[in-house]
């Protein structure tokens, strides 16, 4: 019988290319998304929607209530994309801005893993990913809120990876430098732009969302059971290396 997957955030460049990874596979997935428009293609080939805020309790619950009926009747694996890119020095970025980013990218990660992990204790296990960024573990200039937001996200990571380890549910994060998708068009607008990003990197490039779906559909179906609390870096080598 197939699994079911839940993508939380499924309208985004990262998320398309993961649920048609785990399509391809005969797998059951529900995406939770607001752009509706960016996701019929793959509601075509059998993906099931509930449209949504990440942050929105209710919603989220339906996507959970969805994902758990189909498939095996149990959710396989979880997968967050929510996030967002706010490149602005402290002295310049208003509260609210600050505390924005925090919910986007930190609260509704907390939300997914709470309600998410009470379906797959239910069930007995299960497996979650969750996208931090390089300027989780990296001093990056005017980063200060994304780095809060994501640091706190991969410390919630381990902790959780703790909590559940002898539960069945295996918790990790992949840490995307640049990667080129709608969230980074502003950052990858011309060519000086993307050359002068590039050159940040050991690699000498900027990350393609296939490379980040391929990991993270990885984590969801292949890694091994010993393969949690692991926070994944896919940045070229910007967050260990100097090239």
């Amino acid at each position: 019988m197939s699994k079911s997957y839940l993508l939380i955030g499924g309208s985004s460049d990262i998320a398309l290319v993961t649920a048609s990874k785990l399509l391809d596979e005969g797998n059951q997935v529900t995406l939770l998304a607001r752009d509706v428009s960016r996701v019929e293609g793959l509601v075509a080939r059998g993906a099931g929607l509930v449209e949504g805020d990440a942050l929105d309790q209710e919603s989220v619950l339906s996507a959970i209530e969805d994902a758990a009926s189909k498939g095996d009747g149990q959710i396989s694996g979880v997968a967050h994309f929510v996030g967002s890119i706010v490149i602005r020095p402290p002295h310049a970025l208003k509260l609210d801005a600050f505390e924005e980013v925090i919910r986007t990218n930190l609260t509704s990660a907390f939300l997914t893993l709470s309600l998410t992990g009470k379906s797959m204790l239910k069930s007995g296990g299960g497996r979650m990913v969750f996208v931090s960024s390089v300027a989780g573990s990296l001093g990056l200039v005017n980063h200060e809120a994304i780095a809060a937001a994501k640091g706190g996200l991969e410390a919630m990571v381990r902790s959780a990876a703790a909590t559940y380890a002898k539960r069945g549910i295996r918790v990790n994060a992949v840490a995307p430098g640049l990667t080129d998708t709608r969230l980074a068009a502003t950052i990858l607008r011309s060519d000086a732009m993307r050359e002068a990003s590039a050159e940040k990197i050991p690699l000498k490039r900027i990350n393609q969302a296939d490379e980040i779906a391929t990991s993270i559909h990885w984590l969801l179906t292949g890694a091994p059971d010993n393969y949690t609390g692991q926070i994944m870096h896919l940045d070229g080598g910007m967050s260990e290396v100097l090239a």
